[in-house]
């Protein structure tokens, strides 16, 4: 049977007096691509917050790994393994590409964080290339590859991507989805956050289609895909 390492039950988040989650439930179990769908403004970001500690949650549980979360700071989970990048990339611009890498690793201990540096480069061979440039004067495509470089650094059990390909290129959304299939074929675990549903349902195992803060579509990601209402809401059929 396979572990479910993400189970969040009737989770609520409201902003003053709106609420913009609404008592949603999904699961990511281990090994698993889910992709989580939905218009700007549905919900899904803040999601993400309250699942990473970064947002107050008004009801519902989170549990990681058998255990609750809900309350913890997002430096706690990080050890933990649950690891998110966030919308906007967050680089630190003026540290260099090594250096961001390494506050990626910031929490860990060990000693094999240039061993887990070469990985990154080995996926991101662009990195490798400018790894002493700063990462302020790279390409928006650019920086989205040192955000999820330095998201693997930490060893995530489960890696929370949040809108990766939003406002990149069509060649560098090209890049950015291949990557993100890579780093799952490499045994990561991946809840992806995505408005291009189709480029995101077609690498997930499992989807969830998110409206106006409410859930209303979950399954196999290839039965979604090809779903009438998904096809006309987000494809444009």
């Amino acid at each position: 049977m396979t572990t479910t390492l993400l189970k969040v039950s009737g989770l609520k988040v409201a902003y003053g007096g709106i609420q913009a989650v609404k008592g949603i439930s999904f699961e990511v179990r281990q090994g698993e691509l889910v992709s989580l769908i939905g218009a700007n403004g549905a919900g899904k970001t803040t999601t993400l917050k309250a699942i990473t500690g970064m947002q107050p949650v008004a009801d519902g549980e989170i549990e990681f790994m058998g255990q609750a979360i809900k309350g913890q700071g997002a430096w706690e989970l990080v050890k933990q393994g649950l690891v998110m990048v966030p919308e906007g990339r967050g680089t630190f611009a003026r540290m260099t590409i090594i250096e961001n890498l390494q506050m990626g690793a910031f929490v860990r201990k060990d000693k094999e964080i240039d061993a887990d540096i070469d990985k990154v480069f080995a996926i991101f061979p662009r990195l490798k290339e400018r790894a002493k440039q700063l990462a302020g004067t790279m390409s928006g495509g650019e920086q989205q590859m040192l955000a999820m470089g330095r998201g693997l650094m930490a060893r995530p059990k489960v890696l929370l991507l949040d809108e990766p390909s939003m406002g990149l290129s069509p060649l560098m959304v090209d890049k950015i989805f291949e990557v993100v299939a890579d780093i799952h074929s490499r045994g990561t675990t991946v809840l992806l956050v995505e408005q291009n549903a189709s480029r995101a349902l077609g690498l997930a195992d499992r989807g969830y289609v998110m409206e106006s803060g409410e859930i209303t579509m979950s399954g196999p990601a290839r039965e979604l895909l090809s779903d009438p209402k998904v096809r006309a809401a987000y494809l444009g059929e």
